[in-house]
């Protein structure tokens, strides 16, 4: 990254450990938030920070926001900043008007509300967030096709769930709600893209919360001891730690091959293999981990068990892997002709299937 780019990563992360504690993660379980921490990270800026200067942002890029967003995944940050930041950056992405405030967002065609003469329908389960946020932008099916629309969540009923992480998971209801905003129909290829983007999110939290899990382990291990020294001396539990560290490395290498893939507008299924590699790094962080802590690291009094369940949620929300593997399997069988080792071969060093899965 840029000297601007490590700076705005290195505010972020001193805010986020000046400002996040255990205590403070709790609270999401309460049903509360922490708007002191959204107000800090508003006024230096970061909700803006890949808004175009024309719309009154930093003029950043989607490099710059994906690290913020790994970093609140990596703190469990209290605040619905991915859902923020992915809203605007799906306004702009179709040509409307970003919102100053608290927005939130789902894009799933499967949960799709009717658009009809200006006006939404329906009931959509599992919106990040929506208690706490103002504005829902979301897909809608009208006469034409899918659209992307903007809404104000005040004409909305509320039921309040969560998901495994105890974070706000809600039933939003319409019943003829006037929206703020309708974008043109969107194709094919700009629904794909928008999946491609939210895959991208959902990654960049996953990799904060892996990177967070193998911290606590390792520390763990240097406190922990048995037979009068620590448990990182012996060798059972080294081997885990190696583990952990590997599929740790992995899911960084991944993250950051998304980032560059997505800045050079070359993404060539690098997200779709890096969300199918995640599976397996999320199975093995999580056993590992809670192998290496035992039974503490379930109890309520232990930080882990904040990350390795916001794995489990997350791993299942968003764009399913079942999407992208049938979308990889497509891809191969569209364009391998009779050679298939001939087409994967044909990659360059930079490759998705060589740098992740090598």
């Amino acid at each position: 990254m840029s000297e601007m780019k490590d700076m705005i990563v290195d505010v972020v992360e001193r805010m986020l450990k000046e400002n996040v504690d255990k205590d403070s993660v709790d609270t999401v379980e309460q049903g509360n938030w922490a708007p002191a921490l959204w107000d800090l990270f508003k006024e230096n800026g970061m909700t803006a920070v890949a808004i175009t200067e024309e719309n009154g942002g930093a003029g950043g890029d989607i490099e710059d926001l994906l690290n913020i967003v790994r970093l609140t995944g990596k703190y469990a940050a209290p605040i619905p900043f991915t859902e923020t930041t992915f809203a605007n950056y799906l306004l702009e992405y179709t040509n409307l008007q970003v919102t100053d405030d608290l927005a939130t967002y789902m894009v799933s065609t499967n949960q799709a509300y009717t658009l009809e003469n200006g006006t939404l329908t329906g009931e959509v389960i599992q919106i990040p967030w929506a208690r706490h946020t103002k504005h829902l932008v979301t897909f809608a099916k009208s006469t034409e096709g899918i659209h992307l629309v903007e809404i104000d969540l005040s004409q909305a009923e509320l039921r309040h769930g969560t998901n495994l992480a105890s974070e706000p998971r809600d039933t939003v209801t319409f019943h003829h709600a006037t929206v703020s905003q309708i974008s043109a129909v969107l194709t094919p290829d700009k629904i794909h893209a928008i999946s491609t983007l939210c895959t991208a999110f959902q990654l960049a939290l996953m990799t904060g919360a892996i990177d967070k899990i193998n911290d606590l382990t390792v520390q763990y291990t240097k406190e922990r001891e048995q037979f009068g020294r620590p448990i990182h001396r012996f060798q059972l539990v080294q081997q885990h730690i190696v583990h952990l560290a590997g599929e740790t490395a992995i899911a960084l290498a991944a993250f950051n091959n998304v980032t560059e893939a997505l800045l050079m507008n070359n993404e060539n299924s690098e997200i779709a293999y890096a969300r199918i590699r995640f599976e397996e790094a999320i199975q093995t962080v999580t056993t590992i981990s809670h192998q290496v802590h035992a039974a503490i690291g379930t109890t309520h009094e232990h930080s882990l068990h904040q990350f390795t369940r916001r794995l489990w949620a997350w791993r299942d929300e968003g764009v399913s892997t079942s999407y992208w593997t049938n979308f990889v399997a497509l891809q191969l069988l569209e364009n391998s002709g009779d050679s298939l080792w001939t087409y994967l071969t044909s990659f360059n060093k930079n490759s998705p299937l060589l740098k992740v899965q090598g």
